[in-house]
């Protein structure tokens, strides 16, 4: 019979980040969590620790017991410091962390989205985007982006980078880009991220964008 666990590792789990499933604690902690299959560490530096499948299902049903009337809502990716925000290009302010941390904070929320996909799509799959994405385009298709190593745009009047807007259709949204070179990469990162991408020329400026939509199938 497995053993049930320790009030220390249930308040371990319970805590780690909603949209990764990083943990924190102790070295004895995580070992004793990795060998219950509940984490596993990361085999790259700074070898985080991260809850396995089995560690997410630890940590829902302790969330179902603590709040049975009040059903989860699957979270959004979220950074070490905070609610993580994916750059559309152009914010006037730049996030917190830059560089290294900030290359760390994107690939583990793109990591943690992939975990939502697989949680969140009623066959697990992970290849297509889910309902969080759905309802936030704009975000999830920077995020997509950003995680493929792509440039956003920055704030001052000539910093090219691609550019992720909203757009009059509820289910699309555009790409703008500095070249066709680099649009056609973005084409090929969302399709290659369960995106539907194709290019367009704008009536008025004739310049080409992109416009892409979650793939359902």
């Amino acid at each position: 019979m497995t053993r049930p666990l320790t009030a220390a590792q249930r308040r371990l789990i319970e805590a780690a980040d909603p949209g990764t499933g990083r943990l924190k604690g102790t070295e004895a902690q995580l070992t004793a969590l990795v060998k219950r299959g509940l984490a596993f560490r990361h085999p790259r530096p700074p070898h985080d620790h991260f809850l396995t499948p089995a560690g997410h299902r630890a940590r829902e049903a302790a969330q179902a017991q603590a709040e049975p009337s009040e059903p989860s809502e699957p979270q959004a990716p979220a950074s070490t410091s905070g609610v993580f925000a994916a750059r559309a290009g152009g914010e006037p302010v730049p996030p917190a962390a830059e560089g290294p941390a900030r290359t760390r904070e994107v690939r583990s929320a793109w990591q943690g989205m992939l975990e939502l996909r697989r949680m969140t799509n009623p066959d697990a799959s992970t290849d297509r985007p889910c309902a969080w994405e759905r309802t936030h385009l704009v975000q999830a298709a920077a995020l997509a982006l950003e995680a493929a190593g792509h440039r956003p745009a920055g704030a001052a009047e000539g910093e090219d980078g691609y550019r992720v807007r909203e757009t009059p259709q509820p289910d699309a949204v555009a790409v703008h880009a500095p070249d066709a070179p680099t649009l056609r990469a973005c084409v090929e990162t969302l399709e290659a991220s369960g995106w539907q991408a194709g290019e367009y020329t704008e009536p008025r400026t004739r310049r080409r964008y992109v416009l892409a939509s979650p793939r359902r199938v």
